[in-house]
């Protein structure tokens, strides 16, 4: 991938604390990083709301719904990787 330099302006005392957290070698990767992430957020949350102007608002009881699912599968697969340890 090209690169091309540009001139971001950053609060001074978190620039200082990533380069302190990276090094001054990692800090253009770390930034590419978090604006690739937010990029991904923006497009989700476009996405939500594209769903939601369709299908309507996500309902308490939907939300309820898929945390459970999703704590289940948490469980599963975290006994699945327990059992894994112990066979190995």
């Amino acid at each position: 991938m090209a690169t091309k330099k540009y001139t971001v302006t950053l609060p001074e005392e978190l620039a200082e604390e990533i380069r302190q957290e990276v090094g001054s070698g990692g800090f253009s990767a770390y930034v590419t990083r978090a604006i690739q992430r937010q990029r991904e957020q923006d497009r989700l949350g476009e996405l939500v709301a594209w769903l939601e102007g369709e299908h309507g608002p996500v309902t308490d009881d939907e939300l309820a719904s898929a945390e459970a699912e999703r704590e289940e599968l948490e469980s599963h697969f975290a006994e699945q990787g327990e059992q894994h340890r112990k066979a190995s």
